[in-house]
């Protein structure tokens, strides 16, 4: 379980690093996806390839709003740019995204095989870090501005405003929850026949049964096994691997888990006899970090920050990371091309939204939609940004724009 040199290096910027948390890769050529619905007015939907450059977008006019995750719904009304119009889990139709699914914990089938009690231990941590977000999410919300920002701003072109206000208003819209329900599996199994639509799945999920799909992508083991640890108060110490455990993650508010886990090391030493202890401890975003359990050092973790999705589930393909936080999208689409990779459990829920610019008239779903309508109608069609063809976004947004009588046309 060595890791290249080369990955282990891997670093972006923040602006970058924070685009691509549920990207899947561009759909193939060949037959192409209708891009015009049949009926009512118009609606573009444009691709930004993430979500660094919507906020500069919108606060110069060019698009009429967008479909991000969080912290990118909170910039806009802090910078007084825009406005939230409403947050995925109420999108319509009524009830449809209530509690979708987002980012997931991912591991190796190498791993899971060969080195099971590591990928309970990490899978325990990861619960323990998720229970920690949600009894204290004002303190999560500046750990994670700490690791994106250092504390400083979020600045985007002209826009700056500050990470810990920013994060501290998102984390409330993000439900951070681990079990992998069979509910949670199927609104997975959902994105998969969208991704389908998209032309996205070409493999192995291209045309396989639901129950073809679950077995494929899903290996709970480790959750059940980590959660049964949790619950009886003592996690078991696994045997020390040699060579270095690579981690991957996206420098998203999505992945607080793992931050909040490294940063407060010591507590959940101390606790429950686990911990991400970082080499350094003064590092605002540490490189490296020893699992630590039951006083015993186990692993050494490469952290390793992603600029996309896909480009941590090509570092997994290649066994150059053996964990990964990662949208689901992403690990839907890699486990269709073939990487051995299983899904193990949930990381988050919802924790993205709808926003339009300031001086819009629309103030909730039902106004937004008369106004598409009107300006459809005088020939200029609103302009609304979503994050990659094929992401959860792209998938929420064209669906209730659908649902809501309006046409959608890529452009």
């Amino acid at each position: 379980m060595k890791m290249s040199h080369a990955c282990a290096t891997i670093g972006v910027l923040l602006c970058a690093a924070l685009i691509a948390g549920c990207i899947t890769p561009t759909p193939p050529t060949g037959t192409p996806t209708p891009t015009v619905s049949p009926a009512g007015a118009q609606v573009i939907v444009t691709y930004t390839k993430g979500t660094g450059p919507m906020p500069t977008l919108l606060g110069t006019d060019q698009i009429d709003g967008y479909i991000a995750w969080q912290p990118f719904v909170e910039v806009p009304p802090m910078a007084g740019i825009g406005k939230v119009l409403v947050y995925s889990g109420d999108m319509p139709p009524e009830g449809k995204w209530k509690d979708h699914p987002c980012c997931v914990f991912t591991a190796t089938e190498k791993a899971i095989a060969e080195h099971p009690d590591l990928v309970n231990a990490m899978t325990a941590s990861m619960i323990l870090a998720t229970r920690y977000l949600e009894e204290h999410p004002d303190e999560s919300a500046e750990i994670v501005a700490e690791w994106l920002a250092g504390k400083g701003n979020f600045t985007y072109g002209d826009i700056s405003v500050s990470s810990v206000d920013v994060l501290k208003r998102a984390f409330p819209t993000v439900k951070f929850e681990n079990e992998p329900t069979e509910q949670w599996m199927d609104s997975n199994i959902e994105f998969v026949h969208a991704l389908r639509e998209l032309q996205v799945l070409t493999g192995s999920l291209k045309d396989s049964p639901d129950a073809d799909s679950k077995a494929l992508l899903f290996d709970t083991t480790p959750y059940d096994a980590a959660q049964s640890m949790v619950d009886k108060g003592m996690i078991a110490t696994p045997t020390p691997v040699e060579g270095a455990v690579g981690v991957g993650y996206l420098m998203s508010d999505h992945h607080a888990a793992l931050f909040v886990a490294i940063k407060k090391w010591e507590y959940f030493n101390d606790t429950y006899g686990i911990a991400l202890k970082p080499r350094d401890p003064a590092a605002s975003r540490p490189d490296t970090a020893d699992l630590m359990v039951n006083g015993e050092k186990v692993a050494e973790l490469k952290l390793i920050s992603g600029d996309a999705g896909p480009q941590l589930m090509q570092l997994m393909a290649t066994d150059n990371i053996q964990f990964a936080l990662v949208g689901n999208p992403p690990a839907i689409s890699a486990a269709d091309k073939g990487t051995p990779v299983k899904i193990i459990m949930a990381i988050n829920f919802e924790g993205s939204g709808v926003v339009v610019t300031e001086d819009s008239p629309a103030t909730d779903w039902n106004s937004f939609v008369a106004w598409a309508k009107e300006r459809s109608a005088a020939g200029k069609p609103l302009k609304i940004a979503a994050p990659g063809k094929g992401s959860i976004q792209d998938v929420m947004i064209r669906y209730s724009l659908e649902a809501s009588g309006l046409s959608v046309k890529e452009g």
